[in-house]
């Protein structure tokens, strides 16, 4: 407990006390909330009023947003703050966590009191998001087992217990991995080629650590400079082994757990009477079925072939040309960045003085002004979990506050690799109108400000990811959806990466780029010479890149329907057979990260991964509104809030984009946009 006797874990509000927050207050802080929410339920279960939308879904509703609102910045903290103490307290409650959902979709008074309620003359005249969300709500409770007898129902609830663990266990083997692996370089020469300010970080490391050299760790930013401009092809291999081998070694392998994680989930939908794992996990997402999302990857793998078949000709060839064949999956975006340096005089490292960190947060929050009409003003805050982290309101028109959020966009050793966006609260109905302000946050790795003065410098790619996070941002704070379970980022799977996809686009565009594209030291806005060679650039090695994202969404379905633990043995094995057809030759279909996929054993996109491309082509098409009336069109803009951004789970996904484009998707904007024709 805390000096004031409040476990800062159990605060409500919607300015959350991460500063105050340690890994003692987690294990009673939790058991507390649950054993609340528990008692709510046991309320609603056996109330005996007769059932209404405020004393069931409303009474519900609260209940479960209770429980989130506590557990979400402990889980948060494991990815921002890591400490063994905080892992242990999270590890000792997650049983009871993962038991508790569970067994709250399993509980027979509660689940007769949705039926009754359903019966009622209240629920038949239900309409809009209401009706939806109940319509939802029952569907969840039958697909979680509400139906199963009570031997199914307590094999359900073992399942969820047991994937939770494995999947807790899985995420710590790849970030101890990560954080275990160290490589000391003390001949300069071996870094050539790695930008100057890379060398001044790695120096830096060193430096911490009182040794000589330089010292390169597996972060994502220093993985991704030496994969792209490590002239040493030996440097380049032990680097890109080193981040293929988490997962795969003692004490953390983690080969053993996948088969078993995909045993207990075809297991869950067998018992709910589903076919296989993604049939039932795609059911309510816009692929519909396994077979659905399946058919989308064949197309678009046949569609994208003859642009991978072009682009792997052209690396063989200037692999050729540099003395490097066969190339491997060291070589190859080396490679990439020295073509796209000849042909287009474009040099990445070049970039990234005129995409200064601070200046580039200050043009995308004036985009958002200028698109959206929205306004973000950053407030003091001394409740975060880290010095690097900022705090901002983000308000309508009338200057009323929509969101509240936070950033941590700076690597450290206690954080995971990545970027990403999380939601903390949903709004609710406020007294006055709308509803209260919803809260999140978004973190991402990127390189932090050097010792000597020079601001934190992006890569143009870095530039996409902060647009892509702060999309996900924006779905989730302009919701206005009056049901918080069916607003903001609440929407079908394959859905949910749309927004965060189309602020991409904005990166691209003159217009766009003069609000934050200048030099750090000049001021000078980037050159249009410059400009127009990125352009030209940005289909390069498209094929080459959308046919990765495929092999990943071809190893995601073809684990979770084809693959039999007795009969097929080693799962890596198996994948490496897998994505033969779909790679150069043996080498490249065997460097797939399986053993540390972290997105499909423990982020959410098991039998998923096809999502991205999915909502790829509904993004590509939704941003040709924007080009052909001006990317910052106004009314553009507010009917694109007010019919999909706001909107959230409010209507089915296809509904909403015809409500903005007045027609269904055309899968060809993607194959425009990305890979352009075949030579």
């Amino acid at each position: 407990m805390t000096t004031n006797g409040q476990n800062p874990v159990l605060a409500q509000g919607e300015r959350i006390p991460f500063h105050r927050i340690r890994s003692e207050h987690v294990v009673p802080g939790i058991r507390t909330l649950l054993e609340d929410a528990e008692a709510r339920i046991e309320a609603i279960a056996g109330s005996s009023s007769p059932p209404s939308w405020e004393n069931t879904l409303e009474a519900l509703g609260e209940a479960l947003r209770r429980v989130h609102r506590g557990t979400g910045p402990v889980q948060h903290l494991l990815a921002v703050a890591e400490s063994p103490e905080l892992r242990e307290a999270w590890s000792t409650v997650l049983p009871e966590v993962t038991s508790f959902w569970s067994r709250l979709f399993l509980h027979r008074g509660l689940w007769n009191r949705l039926l009754a309620y359903a019966e009622t003359p209240e629920a038949k005249a239900l309409t809009g998001v209401r009706q939806r969300h109940l319509d939802k709500t029952m569907r969840d409770f039958r697909r979680s087992g509400a139906d199963l007898d009570p031997a199914g129902r307590n094999r359900l609830e073992a399942i969820d217990v047991e994937m939770a663990r494995l999947e807790q266990t899985f995420s710590e083997n790849v970030l101890d991995a990560t954080a275990a692996w160290m490589l000391q370089v003390e001949d300069e020469g071996e870094l050539e080629g790695l930008p100057r300010d890379v060398k001044a970080r790695l120096a830096r490391q060193a430096k911490e650590r009182e040794l000589d050299g330089w010292v390169l760790l597996l972060d994502a930013p220093t993985v991704q400079a030496v994969l792209k401009h490590a002239h040493s092809r030996e440097l380049r291999r032990t680097v890109h082994d080193a981040w293929l081998e988490r997962g795969r070694v003692e004490p953390w392998d983690n080969r053993a757990l996948i088969p078993r994680l995909l045993e207990l989930r075809q297991e869950r939908a067998a018992l709910l009477g589903y076919p296989d794992f993604p049939d039932y996990r795609l059911e309510e997402q816009m692929a519909g079925s396994g077979e659905g999302a399946r058919s989308f990857i064949r197309t678009l793998t046949e569609r994208t072939r003859p642009f991978w078949e072009r682009d792997l000709e052209i690396l063989r060839e200037a692999g050729r040309e540099r003395g490097i064949d066969p190339i491997r999956p060291w070589d190859t975006s080396w490679l990439v960045e020295g073509l796209r340096r000849e042909r287009f005089d474009l040099d990445e490292e070049e970039l990234r003085p005129y995409f200064a960190f601070d200046r580039v947060m200050a043009g995308l929050f004036e985009l958002a002004e200028r698109v959206f009409g929205l306004e973000i003003v950053e407030i003091p805050s001394e409740a975060v979990w880290h010095p690097d982290v900022r705090t901002f309101e983000l308000r309508d028109e009338t200057g009323r506050t929509l969101g509240i959020f936070y950033s941590d966009f700076f690597p450290r050793p206690e954080k995971r690799q990545g970027a990403w966006m999380n939601a903390f609260m949903h709004g609710t109905p406020a007294p006055g109108g709308g509803l209260t302000p919803h809260v999140g946050v978004i973190c991402g790795n990127f390189p932090p400000p050097s010792d000597d003065g020079e601001p934190s410098l992006l890569t143009h790619r870095d530039v996409e990811t902060l647009f892509h996070e702060f999309g996900h941002l924006l779905h989730h704070c302009t919701s206005r959806v009056e049901v918080p379970e069916r607003g903001g980022i609440h929407v079908a799977w394959d859905w949910v990466e749309v927004p965060s996809q189309l602020m991409e686009n904005w990166c691209w565009e003159r217009e766009a780029l003069d609000l934050f594209a200048r030099h750090w030291e000049t001021g000078q806005p980037l050159p249009d010479d410059i400009w127009q060679n990125m352009v030209r650039a940005r289909r390069f090695m498209g094929g080459w890149g959308q046919m990765r994202q495929l092999s990943f969404g071809t190893l995601d379905l073809g684990l979770h329907t084809d693959f039999d633990p007795d009969r097929d043995g080693d799962p890596v094995s198996w994948v490496d057979r897998l994505l033969e057809p779909l790679s150069p030759d043996p080498v490249f279909a065997a460097a797939h990260p399986l053993p540390s996929f972290l997105h499909l054993f423990s982020g959410g996109y098991a039998a998923s991964y096809y999502s991205y491309l999915w909502s790829e082509v509904m993004e590509a098409d939704l941003f040709t509104r924007f080009l052909e009336r001006g990317i910052f069109d106004p009314d553009t803009g507010r009917e694109y809030l007010e019919t999909i951004l706001s909107a959230g789970d409010r209507d089915d996904p296809d509904e909403l984009f015809r409500a903005f484009m007045g027609r269904d998707p055309d899968q060809e904007a993607l194959i425009r946009r990305n890979l352009g024709e075949v030579a």
